[in-house]
């Protein structure tokens, strides 16, 4: 099998690398000056498990000329419009599209553009960035992940993934609920997004203030209650682990919007807080503290843009 990976940023780049590691057949999608990067340096993992450089096969956007087996989508949420036209060339009839942004909503465009037998659900659970030197930083032993058919089947189709991507070097898991693993990881993501962003702090610095952790249950009763009306109530041990991680005392955890946000940089708030929203309108659940976060930064994002 042949995968093309869309982004060799932290996401893409890591996955990716690992995959070529262990002998995969893998081309990434990129940008020009990611491309002259990558040609002068290779791509450097620094990890601890190990630091390791691999001398990816590239390709740039017009530079595709058939289908892949399975195109690995590793954008930001908000780069993926523009992703789609790039690598829209390379998904064929057999093409199992994988995406493992935030949020749900780039199931719904990826399943519009390319049909719902062509995409499948995915959920990683890696924590990595980019250096000034364009490395991707492994930050942590976690490496997970996680795939399946959105309709909940067991396939032959997914099956064989779930064979091209295990013993490549980190976790791989196939789940015959990824609909409600992505639910989980969604509520996780907003949550944490909304407490850093309204806050502006960190897990153990809102756990230190009077009042933070009635505000962080508040914020996770919301999102959990959006994840119900749509069917996908989370059990309660998910619950209580989300809850504990988002409340630990002095945790140095904060989200990547807020990361994003301190930097200047373009923020997911459509995608993980503005369409949260949007469902829990539709379902007649009451969002304050989410509706607060996705107000702010969405105000931010229009100025930032404005520029």
């Amino acid at each position: 099998m042949k995968i093309l990976i869309v982004g060799a940023g932290s996401t893409g780049g890591y996955f990716g690398a690992r995959l070529m590691q262990a002998g995969r057949d893998v081309t990434f999608l990129v940008r020009p000056a990611r491309a002259a990067a990558l040609r002068e340096t290779g791509l450097q993992v620094l990890s601890p498990l190990g630091d390791f450089r691999v001398t990816p096969s590239l390709i740039e956007a017009g530079g595709i000329d058939r289908p892949y087996d399975i195109v690995l989508v590793a954008v930001k949420a908000y780069g993926l419009a523009a992703a789609i036209e790039d690598f829209a060339p390379a998904v064929g009839p057999e093409t199992l599209v994988l995406p493992v942004l935030n949020g749900m909503k780039h199931i719904d465009v990826l399943q519009a553009r390319f049909g719902p037998e062509r995409v499948v659900g995915g959920v990683c659970r890696v924590s990595t960035q980019l250096d000034a030197q364009g490395r991707v930083l492994h930050l942590s032993p976690v490496q997970e992940l996680v795939y399946g058919e959105l309709s909940g089947t067991h396939t032959a189709r997914i099956e064989a993934l779930h064979a091209f991507l295990s013993d490549a070097g980190f976790d791989t898991r196939l789940s015959l609920r990824i609909v409600q693993e992505l639910w989980n990881k969604w509520i996780l993501l907003a949550t944490l997004g909304a407490a850093c962003t309204l806050a502006r702090a960190s897990v153990g610095e809102i756990a230190a203030t009077d009042g933070g952790d009635a505000f962080v249950r508040a914020l996770l009763a919301e999102t959990v209650a959006v994840a119900s009306a749509a069917g996908c109530a989370p059990e309660q041990k998910v619950v209580d682990g989300t809850l504990a991680l988002l409340t630990a005392a002095g945790s140095p955890l904060t989200s990547s919007m807020y990361r994003d946000l301190v930097a200047g940089d373009r923020v997911e708030v459509d995608q993980v807080l503005g369409d949260l929203r949007a469902r829990a309108r539709r379902a007649g659940v009451a969002v304050p503290l989410v509706s607060a976060a996705f107000i702010q930064l969405d105000a931010y994002q229009r100025r930032r843009d404005a520029r």
